[in-house]
């Protein structure tokens, strides 16, 4: 038997990956807009959040973040997106 990943809810982890963006001062539909980022990057985003076991991790610094945030939460699957984005 191979390995089984359990991807989390779709809805969720998309509002996740959104609301971690706007956190950062981040604006996904525009990164798309100007090239900065690709639908299929963007869809990879939302799977690697739905893929993620932290998000008790990412729930609690979206809820802390009261302006905003200079980069991701280190434990996040997209920070890496996130902060080149930012970047």
């Amino acid at each position: 038997m191979g390995i089984v990943i359990r991807l989390g809810d779709p809805a969720k982890a998309f509002w996740h990956t959104r609301s971690v963006a706007r956190t950062m001062g981040l604006n996904l539909s525009e990164a798309m807009a100007t090239g900065r980022l690709t639908a299929g990057d963007y869809a990879a985003m939302v799977t690697r959040c739905r893929s993620c076991d932290c998000v008790q991790h990412c729930e609690l610094w979206l809820a802390r973040a009261a302006a905003t945030a200079p980069a991701a939460p280190e434990t996040c699957a997209n920070a890496d997106v996130y902060n080149r984005l930012k970047g």
